[in-house]
C-alpha cells in the first residue's frame, strides 16, 4: 500500500518547526538535510519529530495544512508535550524528570 505522509521537522539551528508532505518521507528529509529545498536550506539541521500516514494526496495536503492553523500548532504542542517540555529544559540547562 502506497502513503502520503504529513511531517514535522525542527531546525536544529533556530528550533522554528516546518511542516511538509511527501510520497517519499526518507528521501524528502535527505532532500531538507542536503540544503535541496529552498525553504529549509538555511535553517539546517533538521530532525523529523513527527509524521502520520495518509491513504492519498489530499487527505496529507489537508492534514498539512491544518498544521499551519492555529489549532493545528495547538494540537502539536498538546501532541509533543513531552518532546517540547525536554527541548525547552536543554535550551535552559534544566532536565525535568516529569
Amino acid at each position: 500500500m502506497n502513503y502520503f505522509y504529513t511531517y514535522i521537522l525542527i531546525s536544529e539551528k533556530d528550533n522554528n518547526l516546518y511542516y511538509g508532505f511527501t510520497k517519499n518521507l526518507k528521501l524528502r528529509i535527505e532532500q531538507h538535510n542536503n540544503g535541496e529545498v529552498q525553504s529549509t536550506k538555511y535553517r539546517r539541521p533538521l530532525r523529523l519529530i513527527y509524521f502520520e500516514a495518509c491513504l492519498n494526496k489530499k487527505d496529507a495536503l489537508k492534514r498539512e495544512n491544518y498544521f499551519k492553523t492555529y489549532y493545528g500548532s495547538m494540537f502539536i504542542k498538546k501532541r509533543l508535550n513531552n518532546y517540547f517540555k525536554l527541548l525547552n529544559s536543554y535550551s535552559t540547562g534544566r532536565e525535568d524528570d516529569n
